[in-house]
């Protein structure tokens, strides 16, 4: 099989194509031919060495991909070979053959592209993981998503719309403004740089304030981090709840007084702990279909391709998109008359019901 591989060192520049023995089902595990696989910050994490897991060199990154089953190990009985399925694994999916411990793989609902099934499965759990079991948003909910034009904070965006709340969108650029507010936000702006010191944190602060209704926010979606924390802190409800999704601004340094004052929670957000463990500790809705994201459907953007160099072997580094940006999530499809191909996600959900 051909696979997608981090042979040699660190960083995405050692990305190359290689062949590979195809893999064979072990005792639990379906067999899955990838059609497409899900591309997401964590992705580009990995290969450089600075994300929570390190596997072994050489491997392959990709976390999320949807198929068909094409085997099925001793002991499965829920899969048949055919079935349209989707499946989670910490790295591995960038191939055209991936085994993969049964109860990690759903099946597709009818009518759901293989190239959704692939995307939505980071992104949209770990929104749904956040807002529901974390933070158990109610309808009426004041909800600040801070890095709102990533995967992850457009599928909250969408999420907490769906869920009843109203949503306060703050990004980075009036073009990722315009991204959040298409995708259903009731409010989206856009925040200045990093705060350097106490008084512009005060402002950011001010600027978070002035956006929500009733001027704060019942529950916040961090997926930035650094000073931005504090800043929406200040901006917090009584009795909030400080979701901690992710800092690529930095890791936050947290006042304990406001905490004390605001009586909110801060809550953590690990998706990927749900994920990984036994299937009697998961949620029961996280094992075999995706959650229900009512009146949305997700949409990922134009596919792009990543081709080999005219001239270079099939061994030699695959191009690998430019615009690898925190929370941006994407699409790699193996199935393309034999060229590697990408795409990136997070756009607006549109369209029919998933469930």
């Amino acid at each position: 099989m051909r696979a997608v591989v981090s042979a040699d060192s660190p960083g995405v520049e050692d990305v190359r194509l290689a062949d590979l023995p195809d893999p064979a089902p072990g005792r639990g595990e379906v067999l899955i031919r990838v059609r497409f696989c899900g591309v997401n910050y964590p992705d580009v994490l990995l290969l450089q060495d600075k994300y929570q897991v390190r596997p072994l060199r050489p491997f392959s990154p990709g976390g999320e991909v949807g198929g068909e089953v094409a085997a099925t190990g001793d002991g499965v009985t829920g899969f048949a070979a055919g079935d349209r399925v989707m499946a989670q694994m910490g790295f591995g999916g960038m191939a055209e053959l991936v085994a993969v411990p049964e109860d990690r793989v759903h099946k597709i609902p009818d009518g759901m592209p293989l190239d959704d099934a692939a995307a939505i499965q980071t992104t949209y759990l770990t929104a749904y993981h956040a807002l529901v079991q974390r933070a158990s948003i109610r309808g009426g909910d004041k909800l600040l998503v801070l890095g709102a034009a990533g995967g992850v904070g457009l599928a909250a965006v969408q999420l907490g719309k769906a869920l009843g709340a109203t949503v306060i969108a703050a990004a980075s650029s009036e073009e990722k403004a315009a991204a959040a507010r298409a995708a259903g936000a009731d409010i989206a702006f856009r925040y200045p740089g990093a705060p350097a010191g106490d008084g512009e944190r005060r402002e950011m602060s001010a600027l978070f304030k002035d956006m929500c209704p009733a001027g704060a926010a019942d529950v916040v979606f961090d997926g930035v981090g650094g000073d931005y924390t504090e800043a929406a802190l200040r901006a917090m409800a009584l009795d909030g709840r400080l979701l901690i999704v992710g800092f690529p601004a930095g890791i936050p340094r947290i006042p304990a007084n406001l905490v004390l004052l605001k009586r909110c929670q801060i809550v953590g957000v690990l998706y990927g702990g749900v994920r990984g463990r036994e299937s009697h500790g998961r949620p029961r809705q996280l094992r075999r279909s995706p959650p229900p994201l009512p009146g949305r459907r997700h949409r990922s953007a134009d596919i792009r391709p990543i081709r080999r160099r005219p001239g270079a072997d099939r061994h030699r580094p695959a191009q690998v998109p430019a615009r690898h940006r925190q929370g941006r999530g994407g699409l790699l499809d193996l199935d393309r008359g034999g060229t590697v191909r990408a795409s990136l996600s997070g756009r607006a959900c549109r369209g029919r019901r998933t469930s």
